[in-house]
């Protein structure tokens, strides 16, 4: 019995000495660094625990550690970044914690939130690990020369240009709201483009507030940074109207994008603000207004390689105060370039205007790399005390293609094109023709502004998500109307000298008017 007992005596010492080797306790300390005070109320857990223990007042802890466990210590506290402590066997750890509160310039705190950067696309992102807040700059510039041949009526000069310097702050937050600032400082002029903030619903719908492009015209609405030709067509430059304050529902469900929006006075340069500011202080009239909207339709919306798009807007526009006289309303372009300032198509100021409308029509179609697209925009501006109505119109055609199998890609949300999937690992090409034509004239006995067509050959080498260079070459033929509120010569009189008076010229029927050749180049970056 005696030899049974010390047996079992013996088990047990063994037992519990295995037991006891299976855990330790460990202690320390919790401070902050401050000013080295102790940390109540901080958690230390065992990294893949659960359960945790907690300090006291006196900032100690202890806590168990088993032998198969992570022997990671973690260590949390609300107003102090997290910690994890390798313990390598210890049985006592003192920590401190380094603060994580912050105030801003007035002295009250702000939270925090983690960020971690990344590049997409060639776009710097800053994300909050709960993606609940995103920040990006979209920067971009473009510097373009034009050289310009033929037997143009007016001499035309050869030059370059910062065509764009733009610097955008982008920013999501909140899961519904977004946020834009953008500014353009090309040729050391600035101008404010987009400043806006949006929200938008689970459900699709999208509330914006601020200053940008109204909701008219596919190539009008697409960014410059995705542009296929150095310059958007001369009807959509002409009639699309561009940047104004004001507020705009979108609604984008499958293959349905509605937009909806009504705008004011444009913001541009200094002296449209001037004229506006004048207009209001001299004559009391209001700013104008205009309704405008579109309508796409998108079959194929599933398909990701081809798709069809559908689209329809018009627009409701009064005179807005941002022209120099009141109650006024112009059409003019520059065709198809920047660096030719000549304006050969312009209807000057017209005067007495009641309202004007302008309607669109947009059909395109892409599969891989071929892409087809085109728009017929026409405008009517009607005058007040029965005046006579002004008609005008235009339209553009064009067709892409990019050599090396790269891919077209469609944002459904705004129903545009976006940056193309380049084809190689080097990068890619892409071959481009387009047609489009502009009429500014309304009828012999009304305005006669005059008329112009361009054919353009583009090929855009498209290196990576960050370089694009553009080379175009371009036929402008104007006719004898387009002469730039009567300031160019637009043909010969029956003595043979160049006269600006249409009605003067004998030249025959597609002989008068500015016409000449263009060869252009874009150097493009956006990061």
């Amino acid at each position: 019995m005696k030899r049974i007992i010390l047996l079992i005596a013996f088990f047990l010492g063994l037992t519990g000495s295995v037991l006891m080797a299976q855990s330790r306790s460990v202690t320390g300390t919790i401070t902050s660094s401050v000013n080295g005070s102790a940390l109540s109320e901080a958690s230390v857990r065992l990294k893949g625990a659960i359960t945790a223990a907690q300090t006291g007042t006196d900032g100690r802890y202890t806590i168990e550690v088993h032998e198969n466990s992570s022997d990671i210590l973690v260590f949390n506290h609300a107003d102090h970044d997290e910690v994890e402590v390798y313990l390598n066997g210890k049985t006592s750890m003192d920590i401190e914690l380094t603060s994580n509160i912050r105030f801003n310039q007035y002295g009250v705190r702000v939270n925090r939130n983690p960020l971690f950067a990344e590049e997409r696309n060639g776009i710097l992102v800053l994300e909050s690990y709960e993606n609940n807040y995103k920040m990006w700059f979209d920067i971009r510039v473009q510097v373009d020369g034009a050289m310009f041949y033929g037997k143009p009526l007016n001499p035309i000069g050869n030059g370059t240009s910062i065509r764009r310097a733009r610097f955008a702050a982008k920013m999501e937050f909140g899961n519904h709201w977004y946020g834009e600032f953008d500014m353009d400082i090309s040729n050391s002029e600035l101008e404010l483009k987009d400043a806006y903030i949006s929200y938008t619903f689970n459900n699709g719908i999208m509330l914006k507030v601020g200053n940008y492009k109204e909701g008219f015209s596919m190539e009008s609405t697409t960014t410059s940074r995705y542009l296929t030709f150095i310059e958007r067509p001369m009807a959509v430059n002409t009639f699309a109207p561009s940047r104004h304050v004001g507020f705009t529902t979108t609604y984008h469900k499958d293959w349905l994008l509605f937009i909806g929006g009504i705008h004011f006075q444009a913001v541009d340069g200094l002296d449209e603000r001037l004229f506006s500011k004048d207009n209001n202080k001299d004559y009391g009239v209001d700013e104008g207004i205009s309704w405008t909207g579109r309508l796409v339709v998108m079959p194929f919306h599933k398909d990701f390689e081809q798709g069809l798009h559908f689209g329809l807007a018009g627009s409701y526009r009064t005179p807005k105060t941002d022209a120099e006289v009141p109650g006024t309303m112009r059409y003019d372009t520059r065709s198809l370039s920047s660096i030719n300032r000549k304006k050969y198509i312009d209807t000057d100021l017209m005067g007495n205007i009641d309202y004007a409308t302008i309607s669109g029509i947009e059909i395109a179609g892409y599969h891989k790399n071929i892409r087809l697209q085109g728009e017929y925009l026409m405008s009517s501006v009607y005058r007040k005390d029965d005046g006579a109505t002004e008609n005008f119109d235009g339209f553009y055609v064009m067709g892409s293609y990019l050599l090396f199998k790269g891919k077209y890609n469609y944002n459904k949300t705004e129903g545009e094109f976006t940056q193309v999937a380049r084809g190689k690992s080097w990068g890619d090409i892409e071959l481009a023709l387009r047609y489009d034509y502009l009429n500014l004239n309304s009828g012999m006995e009304k305005i006669m502004a005059g008329a112009g067509e361009g054919l353009t050959v583009g090929l855009n080498f498209y290196a990576n998500n960050n370089v694009k260079i553009m080379l175009n070459y371009a036929y402008l033929n104007h006719d004898r109307y387009a002469s730039g509120k009567n300031k160019l010569f637009v043909g010969y009189d029956e003595k043979g000298e160049l006269t600006r008076n249409p009605k003067l010229v004998v030249d025959p029927t597609g002989k008068a008017g500015n016409d000449y050749h263009m060869v252009a180049v874009r150097f493009e970056i956006d990061f």
